[in-house]
């Protein structure tokens, strides 16, 4: 019996981070968005963003952008593990394709949001 006041979980020692499944693609995204979120904020102490228009029909600043483009590549990454079981069925593979194309187009994608966006 855990002592009062302490979760059972934490008496019995279960790591904060046991309930996802840490692949290494998952915590290379994981990486690159935390790195994505320190150099934006040393390029914003840096230099202030102004407002500008790209291609995204509103005025964005660089946060912005990167918001928008995370949201983007996340989603990017969701419907590629969705429909790699029929892109498997499609090109006749053996197996599902591998998760880093997924990624590379993620990442592709939030470059081009950041940089024309």
């Amino acid at each position: 019996m855990p002592p009062r006041g302490v979760a059972p979980q934490a008496h019995r020692g279960v790591q904060m981070f046991d309930w996802m499944a840490w692949t290494t693609p998952v915590a290379v995204f994981f990486v690159c968005i935390a790195l994505l979120l320190l150099g934006m904020t040393v390029w914003e102490i840096r230099s202030p963003t102004l407002r500008r228009r790209g291609f995204l029909p509103l005025e964005t600043t660089r946060g912005d952008r990167l918001f928008i483009g995370l949201l983007l590549a996340a989603y990017v990454n969701l419907a590629f593990v969705g429909i790699s079981g029929r892109l498997a069925e499609w090109l006749g593979l053996s197996a599902e394709p591998s998760v880093w194309f997924g990624f590379v187009l993620s990442m592709a994608l939030l470059l081009l949001v950041m940089r024309k966006g």
